[in-house]
C-alpha cells in the first residue's frame, strides 16, 4: 500500500460500506431506478419508464466506477452497477474499420498498454484533435482486431495507485459488448440498466469519414434503445451531434458544457461565434431545449470557484435551465483532494480523500437533477442523506 493509502483508511472503508449496502441505504437507492416508480427524493411521476422515473439526485457513474477500477472497462462498469449507480457512462470513439469502442479519448496512450507493443511502434503519431496537438496512439489508426490485443490500464496512476492492481485485466470494450452486458445484467436483476452515452469529437471523426451518430443510432435501434422512454441518455459537447441524433432516434439527449469562455468545437469549425457563456443564457437554453432534454455542465457553471479554488456564489443556471424544461447532470465529483473545491479538502496530500460528502450536499442543494461521479458509492450515500433530510 502507498503512503497515501496508509494515511487514508477512509477510501476503502467508504467503498466497503457501499458494497455491504451501508445498512441497506445504497442498495435501496439502486432498487428505485427504472420503471418501478419513485420514492423519497424523487419526482412524483413515473412517465412510463422514462428518465423522469429515475431517482433524484441521479447518480451517474463517470466512466464506470473509475475511482476504483481503470475507466471504461467492463470491470469498471460492473462495479458501478454492483455499487448501485443509477446510470453508467460510456464515451464512444471509432476504430479504423468503423466499430464504436469505449474510451474517454481516441488517444489511448495513457489508458492502454499500447506503448509496450513493438508491433505498433510505427502507429505513434502527432495529430490535432479539436485544435489541440497530441502525440500518441489513436483508435482511428487501429482495426478492432488490433485494439483487442491491447489491455486497459489506470489513466492517473500517481493519484490512484490502488487501481493499478487491475492494469491488464480487461480489454477495450466495444459499445455493442456493453449493450449485451447491459441486457444480460438487466435480465438477471429484473430491471433496465441505464446508460449515459457520449459521442467524442464527432466533427473531427466525421472529417475522417468515421461518423459516430449513424452507427450509434443503428446499434440503439438494434437493441431497442432508440425510443423516448429507452433507458439511456445521449450526450455530447457538440450541440450539432445531438441535433443530428435527434433526427435519427428519439432517446433523450444532453448537451455537455465546458467552462465559460470556451466554444464547442463544431461552432469553431462552422464559424458560429457563440460561446458557452451564450448557451447558458435564457436564449441559449431555449435553443438547446429545442433538440435536447438536458444539460451536462461543468460544476463550475453551477458554483464558480475563486482564485484560491474556493466556492463562490451560485449562478442562476439551475433555475434558468429548469425554466426551459431542461434537467441538469453536472460533472464531475471525485473524492480526492486534488479534485475537490479548496473548501472541502482535508490535509495536504492531494491523493487523500477530502470531504466529498460535504461538497456533494452543497451541489445537491442547488437543485441539480443528478451528478457524474467517479465514486458512485460516495455519491449514493450523499444522495440518501440529502433525500432523508
Amino acid at each position: 500500500m502507498t503512503q497515501a493509502g496508509q494515511n487514508n483508511p477512509g477510501r476503502r472503508s467508504v467503498l466497503g460500506a457501499a458494497v455491504l449496502g451501508a445498512g441497506g441505504v445504497t442498495l435501496g437507492l439502486a432498487g428505485t431506478a427504472g420503471a418501478e416508480g419513485r420514492q423519497d427524493g424523487q419526482r412524483g411521476r413515473d412517465d412510463h419508464g422514462s428518465y423522469h422515473a429515475l431517482p433524484v439526485p441521479t447518480v451517474v457513474a463517470h466512466r464506470g466506477a473509475s475511482g476504483y477500477r481503470p475507466e471504461h472497462t467492463i470491470g469498471s462498469y460492473q462495479l458501478a452497477l454492483d455499487l448501485g449507480a443509477h446510470v453508467i457512462e460510456q464515451d464512444l470513439v471509432p476504430t479504423k474499420d468503423g466499430h464504436l469502442v469505449c474510451r474517454h479519448e481516441n488517444d489511448i496512450t495513457a489508458t492502454t498498454d499500447v506503448a509496450d507493443h513493438p508491433e505498433f511502434a510505427d502507429r505513434k503519431a502527432t495529430k490535432s484533435v479539436d485544435g489541440v496537438s497530441l502525440t500518441g496512439w489513436f483508435t482511428e489508426d487501429f482495426t478492432l482486431a488490433e485494439l483487442k490485443t491491447l489491455r486497459a490500464k489506470e489513466r492517473i496512476p500517481a493519484t490512484r495507485q490502488e487501481n493499478t492492481l487491475y492494469d491488464g485485466r480487461w480489454a477495450i470494450p466495444t459499445f455493442e459488448e456493453v449493450l449485451r452486458w447491459a441486457e444480460k445484467e438487466g435480465r438477471s436483476r429484473g430491471r433496465r440498466i441505464w446508460l449515459h452515452i457520449e459521442t467524442k469529437h464527432p466533427t473531427y471523426f466525421r472529417g475522417l469519414g468515421l461518423p459516430l451518430e449513424e452507427p450509434l443510432a443503428r446499434l440503439l435501434r438494434e437493441y431497442g434503445r432508440d425510443k423516448k422512454s429507452s433507458p439511456n441518455f445521449l450526450q455530447s459537447f457538440e450541440p450539432t451531434s445531438m441535433r443530428r441524433l435527434a433526427k435519427l432516434v428519439s432517446a433523450p439527449r444532453v448537451v455537455l458544457l465546458d467552462a465559460k469562455g470556451t466554444r464547442p468545437w463544431d461552432f469553431v469549425v462552422a464559424g458560429d461565434p457563440r460561446k458557452v457563456d451564450d448557451l447558458i443564457k435564457p436564449e441559449g437554453l431555449k435553443w438547446i431545449s429545442g433538440f435536447a432534454q438536458g444539460l451536462g455542465p461543468t460544476l463550475d457553471l453551477i458554483i464558480p470557484k475563486d482564485a484560491a479554488g474556493k466556492l463562490g456564489k451560485p449562478t442562476t443556471l439551475v433555475r434558468d435551465a429548469h425554466a426551459k424544461g431542461l434537467i441538469l447532470h453536472p460533472y464531475t465529483m471525485r473524492n480526492e483532494n486534488t479534485f475537490l473545491p479548496a473548501d472541502f479538502r482535508r490535509g495536504t496530500d492531494p491523493t487523500a480523500y477530502g470531504n466529498a460528502f460535504g461538497a456533494l450536499q452543497l451541489y445537491f442543494e442547488q437543485g441539480i437533477d443528478g451528478i457524474f461521479s467517479d465514486n458512485p458509492d460516495t455519491a449514493l450515500l450523499a444522495a440518501a442523506d440529502f433525500a432523508g433530510r
